[in-house]
């Protein structure tokens, strides 16, 4: 019986062996992720750091890994495999965030700065300020459904 639970282990293993040389090594890397406030630079904690491998179409595959940033507002992840990775970066009070890294190195870090959300932008409100507001050209704005464009 020990005979052929070792026969049995010993093909088993030159089996693998085979199996290990014809494929290519796939090569990883570990990510380092640092999230903090872009006007001030303090770390934010619990923020979600969300990764995607992308397809060398650019589209999203499925899949992909959640992370929550530490009270450093660090988050680490090994065994990222080389190529195109899709980042968002979500917590309430904040702007998301949303970038793609090519993944080439073995140690990668990424540092996301995270902004305050902003107003808005209403067509109903004045802006004094814009030039592409048709109210500050001194021509008369179009109607919104003539398709006719202000005279210049």
């Amino acid at each position: 019986m020990k005979k052929i639970l070792l026969a049995m282990v010993a093909a088993l293993a030159l089996v693998t062996g085979v199996w290990g040389q014809g494929q290519d090594e796939v090569l990883s890397s570990e990510i380092h992720f640092v999230v903090v406030r872009d006007y001030n630079g303090k770390p934010i904690r619990n923020a979600a750091v969300v990764m995607h491998p992308v397809a060398k179409s650019g589209k999203q595959e499925k899949g992909g890994l959640e992370l929550k940033t530490d009270a450093d507002g660090k988050a680490s992840f090994d065994g990222i495999p080389y190529g195109k990775l899709r980042v968002q970066v979500l917590i309430q009070g904040f702007q998301t965030f949303g970038g793609d890294y090519d993944i080439s190195q073995p140690n990668t870090e990424i540092t996301v700065k995270l902004k305050r959300p902003t107003r808005m932008y209403s067509i109903y409100e004045d802006h004094p300020n814009d030039p592409n507001d048709p109210k500050n050209s001194g021509q008369p704005a179009p109607a919104p459904d003539s398709g006719e464009k202000p005279k210049q």
